[in-house]
């Protein structure tokens, strides 16, 4: 299991880059945490570099379940939209784009119904069809004008003040004071969006027949837990209003859904806690898992974190048995067979990992994540590298930046003896990295083994030419 990378620390910022970033940051963070090894980690697609992102297709799965009702409602079905999971503790979700939503793998865990992660999903939802990150974005471009304005008239006022001798008092409040009102006017404007996503977020979930509880008891829940703090915290430099407010006009508002007293079915409630239950496996401590999940607890999604941490922690053979009871009790899971074979391949088998990693693939809804790691299997037990090739090609079709899978192609072409093909599917996994100079290099070089004109050479000659995004540093 690969960990993410650390995020690159900021530095310096003028005074008017810091009203800027502070009104981005209102804008996107509702709370933070350290990271933690996460399921599967690698870029998700047209993700910023260095967010530590989780990458698992049952958890995937399901939040496009969550989120499909919605975003038909939004009228943003055929935007492409996707969820991706952040491996931070704290509880958070938010937009950065129009095509992603961001969700913290603690607001997934400390959810405890789908309906409350429903609730969230609608709220982002609200962001994106509402427009407010364009907005956002014009507010920010206007304010950073002013600020400057602000902080050059400011210094201006000093140097007149100290030439007529007339300068007294702190002279930094000639520039401070215009910043201060200039954030104040950027938080105002977020609260705004934040009450009109909420609002938005109740339409969703009532156009789409589910319960506004959810949505209301998370939001009810955070509050109580920021209500001290808010005490003593001015409400004008708050991202959000303040926690009494929004609950109070969230409670009126959603308590008059026709659907609020509605459940969420026995089966997707079963998904949940199985999503529940698999992060904590996967990002617990094994002491944590036992004493969340003791062995007294023979449901099903106990039992699946029981396994999970039994193979990331202590012994193989007593994971893979847990497992196959888990497929037992439920033989059609497709992510039961894919546990198993991940744990065979991390445990040094892979020959026997194939077999129920293709039965997961076979049985899977979206199986690209899954294939990468059927090809994987292939590979490394030296079994049909062709066979692999072709596995992988089909996932990189669907998951066209997922590095992993252009690294086991790289491996695969190599076994068969095709060093062009390998150099550029490298080189591919080293542009979705992030890491150009690489990319470039190794493009460069598949160039020379390539017919020039072919389809592979043009890509080569693609990559072999890339240029860092304006602002970038190219690596």
């Amino acid at each position: 299991m690969a960990l993410p990378g650390t995020p690159n620390k900021a530095g310096c910022l003028t005074p008017a880059a810091r009203v800027v970033a502070l009104a981005t940051a209102a804008a996107l963070v509702l709370s933070s945490a350290p990271a933690s090894p996460p399921l599967h980690a690698q870029s998700a697609p047209s993700t910023p570099p260095g967010l530590p992102v989780i990458r698992d297709a049952e958890i995937e799965q399901l939040l496009r379940d969550y989120t499909q009702p919605l975003l038909r409602a939004a009228g943003l079905a055929k935007q492409n939209v996707k969820v991706v999971i952040l491996n931070e503790r704290g509880f958070n979700a938010f937009v950065m784009d129009g095509r992603h939503i961001f969700v913290n793998s603690g607001a997934l865990f400390e959810a405890k119904t789908p309906n409350e992660v429903i609730g969230v999903l609608a709220h982002e939802i609200g962001h994106l069809a509402g427009g407010h990150l364009a907005r956002l974005r014009e507010q920010l471009a206007t304010a950073q004008t002013a600020s400057i304005i602000a902080m050059l008239a400011g210094i201006g006022a000093m140097v007149a003040a100290s030439r007529s001798s007339q300068i007294g008092g702190n002279p930094a409040a000639a520039i401070l004071a215009p910043q201060e009102t200039i954030k104040r006017t950027l938080l105002s404007y977020v609260r705004a969006q934040e009450d009109a996503a909420d609002h938005a977020g109740v339409k969703l979930l009532n156009a789409t027949g589910q319960s506004t509880r959810g949505m209301y008891d998370t939001f009810k829940r955070l509050g109580d837990e920021m209500l001290f703090q808010s005490r003593y915290i001015d409400p004008y430099v708050q991202s959000h209003p303040l926690p009494t407010d929004r609950v109070a006009a969230l409670e009126v508002l959603a308590k008059q859904s026709p659907y609020w007293d509605k459940k969420d079915s026995p089966e997707l409630q079963m998904r949940h806690d199985l999503m529940r239950a698999k992060l904590a496996g996967f990002l617990d401590r094994g002491e944590t898992v036992a004493r969340r999940y003791p062995a007294n607890d023979q449901g099903l999604p106990a039992r699946y974190a029981r396994a999970i941490a039994a193979y990331r922690h202590t012994d193989l053979r007593n994971a893979v048995a847990q497992i196959d009871g888990l497929i037992a009790a439920q033989p059609n899971n497709p992510y039961f067979y894919e546990l198993k074979g991940q744990a065979l391949i991390e445990g040094g088998r892979p020959a026997e990992a194939v077999a129920p990693l293709r039965r997961a693939v076979q049985s899977a809804p979206q199986p690209a994540l899954i294939k990468i790691l059927l090809a994987q299997a292939l590979l490394a037990s030296n079994q049909n590298s062709e066979e692999a090739v072709g596995m992988l090609q089909s996932a990189i079709a669907v998951e066209p930046e997922a590095p992993d899978a252009y690294t086991q192609l790289a491996m695969a072409y190599g076994k068969k003896g095709d060093v062009a093909q390998a150099d550029l599917a490298s080189a591919q996994a080293a542009f979705v990295r992030g890491d150009l100079r690489t990319a470039r290099q190794l493009a460069a070089r598949a160039k020379t083994r390539l017919p020039i004109g072919s389809p592979a050479w043009v890509r080569a000659d693609d990559l072999a030419t890339v240029k860092a995004p304006a602002g970038a540093k190219s690596n």
